[in-house]
């Protein structure tokens, strides 16, 4: 099974992104029909660690370490982090070419769930993408179908982006399908923040 731990963007945040996404450049160039791959509304998550493949016999050790990342990160706060999307950047060039929208709130508690997570994984023994943390959401894969100028004055008019702010009350573990052309993604459990 392919894993990984995320928390989700609650249906407002992501209503409120995709209006600003169909005004930038990324949006009219998909909405004219070329091959922009926009992200798909219902699949935004901010990923917090990457398992990879997993067998499904590990499945129970996964469930346990989120568990008891959740209650720990839960047991050091009176709420949940409030966080909204706002900003923007660019990773990648050419093909590879993917533009994001970053955070902003309370940014430091979800960098503390996601240490919290992967030292959990870590202490029981699974596997883990051990990259920087960095969170974002994708908003659009323009790769190399868009004039690299087009992309970056995207990612300056997500720089003046403010969503409205949402609190963080789940963490949860995610299946990925991958296939040709989008990922598909299963909820297999949450554990409240």
């Amino acid at each position: 099974m392919r894993l990984f731990v995320a928390v989700n963007p609650p249906a407002e945040a992501v209503d409120h992104l995709g209006a600003q996404v169909a005004r930038l450049r990324v949006g009219a160039a998909a909405a004219a029909g070329a091959q922009v791959r926009l992200a798909d509304p219902a699949d935004l998550h901010l990923t917090l660690a990457f398992l990879g493949d997993v067998e499904a016999g590990r499945l129970v050790d996964v469930e346990s370490a989120l568990g008891l990342a959740a209650d720990s990160f839960g047991a050091d706060r009176n709420v949940p982090p409030r966080l909204r999307l706002g900003g923007g950047g660019v990773f990648g060039d050419g093909r590879r070419t993917v533009l994001w929208v970053d955070l902003r709130g309370d940014v430091g508690a979800l960098h503390e769930l996601g240490r919290l997570v992967r030292e959990r994984l870590r202490v029981a023994g699974l596997p883990y993408d051990e990259k920087p943390f960095r969170p974002h959401l994708t908003v659009a894969r323009p790769g190399d179908r868009m004039d690299p100028a087009a992309v970056e004055a995207d990612r300056t008019d997500l720089d003046g982006y403010a969503g409205p702010e949402w609190p963080t009350t789940e963490l949860l573990l995610m299946r990925s399908h991958p296939g040709s052309g989008r990922s598909r993604y299963d909820r297999l459990a949450a554990w409240p923040l």
